[in-house]
């Protein structure tokens, strides 16, 4: 059963630095939810920068996001240490993070949970599962729980 779509665009930012798996996430949520905006992000480092407006993002007037979908093994800065910034900052604490990576590591889900973030998912093998999960994730967060309206 489908949810009822949102009405607003939704802003997701996605941090992951695997390219392929960047391409599936983003198409699978156009294709679920075409009013989505989804900003994409390589590594933790250009995280931070996007969610403080700091380095090439310095100029930028950009909304924060109303999601964040972390991957946690990125170069420079990983997802772990991200997570705990976002989490430990006043002005960024309230952003809904969801992990999105390959890990299935029971630590790596522990310290996750005990580090502030919303869920834990194990990406999929298959297209198919990975629109199945992006459908959920759409349906909880953007129809079914309400967010901070801060931005």
């Amino acid at each position: 059963m489908t949810m009822q779509q949102p009405t607003k665009p939704v802003h997701i930012l996605l941090a992951d630095d695997d390219e392929d798996d960047r391409f599936l996430t983003q198409e699978a949520f156009r294709q679920q939810f075409p009013v989505t905006e989804m900003t994409i992000v390589e590594d933790g480092e250009e995280l931070m920068e996007f969610l403080r407006r700091s380095g090439r993002y310095a100029l930028s007037n950009h909304s924060l996001p109303e999601l964040i979908l972390l991957d946690l093994n990125m170069p420079r800065k990983d997802g772990r240490e991200a997570l705990q910034e976002i989490k430990s900052d006043r002005e960024l604490r309230h952003i809904p993070v969801v992990i999105l990576t390959t890990s299935d590591a029971g630590v790596d889900i522990d310290n996750s949970y005990l580090w502030g973030a919303n869920s834990f998912i194990t990406k999929p093998s298959s297209f198919k599962t990975l629109m199945d999960i992006t459908q959920t994730i759409g349906d909880y967060w953007f129809t079914v729980v309400k967010v901070s309206g801060r931005n």
